[in-house]
Order: structure tokens, then C-alpha cells, then sequence
């Protein structure tokens, strides 16, 4: 792992596999210039056009003297792991709440699991406020187990929270567990045999259509959005300000916010080992011809003893309505996916991944998935770059010894639960406001010079099974 994590972090690149959200892309968003060249002065600079970048953007925009605001994105607009994800919004929390409540305190672990189901309750009444279309489901999700481990550790977390959050049992504790039996005849999983499954409240949603939609209504009220416009190095300058060179020119900032995820080490070399990109994959599937006609009620995850699979059915009344993404599969490669770490290389897809991907639908469903499509299984599949940290929490807040660079990042494929809040904190940490979060932000997610001495591991296997990367 020393050595993926060391690979040299390089921009996006160019010609990457296209995700099945974005075609076709947004003809009015997806190569927008705000002019030819980037203005010669900005308040503030955001590079990074996804649901971090764009939401930084927008919480700027509802503050009195914002300034000019400029965005930076090196391919086309949100092309990069938002455009790219299975769109799961699902928070997971007893899968990570154990293990955080014993490295970082109770206190601390409920922080977390609040956030990640407020942030969910957030993005979606978001998007009924503003009318966005973006294929909106909120409902229940379910993990189907297959691993006794994973179980026994999955019903024991369950049971802290509940004990750690009695007041909140109807919603960030709320868990219902179902025998092996049920899990057969409600979730149709007569595939391989699990151990039982456990539901609680989720959603999905096409993150590339919800991203686009605000993009275009923070465009109306005045942000200068540069599409296909790579920072290609950022730089303080004498007087404190901050120099980002880019292929259309250099702009001058007061303020630079680097919503730059698994690509972060390109730009700022301390970070250069400590977010790992990774790489994602995910298909879509055509549905089997037993396959409820009204569609599966539920997302799912599917759990085994090293990794995990998720599942998004897409709602009825949405395009190709009755497909089922899938995403995961990464502990399937050889060495359980090592190659993937270090490498930013969304243009091809890993063919192993690709062949346990296209299996996983009739191997979980069994007899509930019957023949494929007439048309083949698979629809389309991709890839997308996630980003990674030593200690699975993102980095929030100004870069130690940087003044005025500021970054929200590294959200190990579990974005959809975690960007939205975290760009309202950034913004008030950014408008000296901090003393504000105490109440609800977790200090673990906060940059410090004491996070960056850790060292990279690998994916933490016990948290956060909903990957962003997915990709």
C-alpha cells in the first residue's frame, strides 16, 4: 500500500468513461464559460465543480458581501466522482458508529450518524424546495448479510445506538432487523444463503442531475463558472493572496477552496499520500424478466466478510425506469483491489471487477431474477475517482499554515451523506463562524497538522458501505 499511496496525483484525465448520468450531458451546463479567459482578480476561488464545490458556492452566495466568485472545473461540469456515483443516499451509520464510538468517543460517534441522516433529510427537501428533477426516491434501504461476523458486529452497533440515542430510535437509530426467511421473501434475496438483513431510512438520486440544477441557479446569481479549465497549480503569493495558474489564464484570489476530493495531492502537495485516490466501478443492469414489474421497493447493500456490493433500483417514472446499478466489487480484484488505490485513471475500467459486477444480479436474487433482458444484462458500466484518508473522516477546514486555503475533501465514496453539511460548516468556518458547529460538526472531520502524520493504510473496511465512488 506504501507504494500506491506514493503514486504521484495527477489531474483528472482527459476522455474518461462516460457514466450513465451524464448522457447525454447538460447542453446548457456541462461546457459553460462565464467568458474565454478567467477573470485577473477573485474573492474567492473553487476548484471543483461537484455537489462540495457547488454547495460551497451557494452557502457563499447566501452571505452579504461574498464577492466575486469564480469556480474552476477541469473537465466538463460535475464530471468527476459526484457525475460518477451510484447516487445512493444512505447513510450506513451502525456499520462505522462501534468503531468510531471506541476511537474517537460517543460523543463524537454521534456527531456523525447525525449528521450523515440530517445531511440525507437535507439533500432531498433541497431538492423538492428548488423543483429539481433529479429522480428523487426517499424510502427504506436494506443490507443483506452474508458473513455471521459481519452480523453479530452489525447487530451490536445497532444496539449501542439505540442505547446511545433514545430520543432518536424513529430516525437516526432506526433499524429493523430481519431473519434470513424474511430477508428471502420480502427482499427477494433467494440467491446465495445470508445470515439477515437490516432496513432503515434512505433515498437515491441522480447526484449528476441535482448537482446541475443548482449549478445553474448559483450561475444566475452571479458565480463565473469555468468548465474544462484544470487549476494546474495554486500558489501564495507575497501579500497573502493566492495565484491559480489555469489553462485560460491566472486568476488572483483572496480566498482558494479546493473541492477537489481524490485529486486534492495535485494541488496541494501535503496531501500527497494522505487522500488516496481510488478507483470505483459500477454497472447498470438491465432488470431479469422475474423481476418485480413495479420495480424493488428498497436500495440495497449486499455484505460479505471482506467487502460489499450496493444496489440502486431506479424509480419508476424515471428514464430506463426498472435498472438496477450496482457498484462495488473491489476486494474481487487481484489483491483485493490494490491496483485501484493511487491510480487516477477513470478512462478504462478493470476488466475482473467488470465480470463480478455483471454476475452479482442473478447470483443475489436467484430464482427472483430469472432470464436477462432481451436486450443484455448490462447497460453500461464506468468508472469514477474517489478519495481516501488514514483515518476514514474527510478534511474540513483551512489547510494548517495555509491561510485562506481552505478544502472540503476525501470523503471515502460516501459523499451523498456527508458534502452537503459539510460545505454549509466550511462556509461558516471560512466566515469566522466555527464557534457555531460546535454543537453539531465532528471535531474528527476537521484539518489538522496531527491528522496529516498518520499514515495511509488502505479502505476501512468497517465503514461506509454506500461509496460515492461507486465509483
Amino acid at each position: 500500500m506504501d507504494a500506491r499511496s506514493a503514486i504521484p496525483v495527477t489531474l483528472p484525465r482527459a476522455n474518461p468513461t462516460i457514466s450513465y448520468w451524464q448522457e447525454p450531458p447538460d447542453p446548457e451546463i456541462a461546457d459553460y464559460l462565464s467568458s474565454k479567459q478567467v477573470p485577473e482578480i477573485a474573492d474567492t476561488v473553487i476548484i471543483g465543480s461537484g455537489i462540495t464545490g457547488t454547495f460551497v458556492a451557494w452557502n457563499l452566495l447566501q452571505t452579504p458581501d461574498h464577492g466575486k466568485i469564480v469556480m474552476l472545473e477541469a473537465r466538463q461540469a460535475c464530471s468527476g466522482a459526484t457525475g460518477r456515483n451510484g447516487g445512493h443516499t444512505k447513510g450506513a451509520s451502525y456499520r462505522s458508529f462501534h468503531d468510531n464510538a471506541h476511537s474517537i468517543g460517543t460523543e463524537e460517534a454521534i456527531k456523525i450518524a447525525r449528521l450523515e441522516y440530517d445531511n440525507i433529510k437535507a439533500v432531498h427537501a433541497f431538492a423538492r424546495e428548488h423543483n429539481i428533477d433529479c429522480d428523487l426516491f426517499s424510502g427504506d434501504t436494506v443490507d443483506i448479510i452474508y458473513d455471521q461476523a459481519q452480523w453479530d458486529t452489525g447487530v451490536k452497533s445497532i444496539e449501542a445506538m439505540r442505547k446511545a440515542m433514545p430520543e432518536l430510535l424513529d430516525t437516526v437509530a432506526g433499524y429493523k432487523i430481519w431473519s434470513k426467511e424474511e430477508a428471502k421473501e420480502k427482499f427477494y434475496a433467494k440467491g446465495e444463503e445470508c445470515v439477515g438483513a437490516i432496513s432503515y431510512e434512505a433515498g437515491s438520486l441522480s447526484a449528476y442531475k441535482f448537482v446541475i440544477g443548482v449549478l445553474k441557479m448559483v450561475v444566475k446569481s452571479g458565480l463565473e463558472l469555468f468548465t474544462n479549465t484544470p487549476a494546474t497549480k495554486v500558489e501564495k503569493r507575497e501579500d497573502g493572496t493566492w495565484s491559480v495558474q489555469t489553462s485560460r489564464g491566472v486568476v488572483i484570489a483572496k480566498r482558494v477552496v479546493l473541492a477537489t476530493n481524490g485529486y486534492t495531492g495535485f494541488l496541494c502537495e501535503k496531501f500527497q499520500g494522505k487522500i488516496v485516490p481510488l478507483r470505483g466501478q459500477i454497472t447498470a443492469h438491465r432488470p431479469g424478466t422475474n423481476q418485480p414489474v413495479s420495480g424493488l421497493p428498497t436500495t440495497y447493500s449486499f455484505i460479505y466478510k471482506n467487502g460489499y456490493e450496493y444496489m440502486i433500483p431506479r424509480p419508476q417514472g424515471t428514464k430506463y425506469a426498472g435498472d438496477i446499478i450496482m457498484g462495488g466489487g473491489l476486494v474481487m480484484a487481484k489483491d483485493e483491489g490494490l491496483n485501484e488505490f493511487g491510480t487516477t485513471d477513470d478512462t478504462t475500467i478493470n476488466e475482473e471487477i467488470s465480470s463480478y459486477l455483471t454476475a452479482t444480479t442473478p447470483r443475489y436474487f436467484g430464482s427472483n431474477w430469472g432470464d436477462d433482458h432481451e436486450d443484455s444484462r448490462i447497460r453500461k458500466q464506468w468508472t469514477g475517482i474517489m478519495g481516501y484518508s488514514p483515518d476514514g473522516f474527510p478534511f474540513i477546514g483551512e489547510v494548517p499554515g495555509e491561510k485562506n486555503l481552505w478544502m472540503a475533501a476525501s470523503f471515502q465514496g460516501h459523499g451523498m451523506v456527508l458534502c452537503f453539511l459539510c460545505a454549509r460548516a466550511l462556509v461558516a468556518m471560512m466566515g469566522g463562524e466555527e464557534e457555531k458547529l460546535a454543537s453539531w460538526f465532528p471535531e474528527a472531520f476537521k484539518v489538522s497538522e496531527e491528522r496529516l502524520k498518520k499514515k495511509f493504510a488502505g479502505r476501512l473496511h468497517t465503514k461506509h458501505l454506500d461509496i460515492e465512488t461507486k465509483p
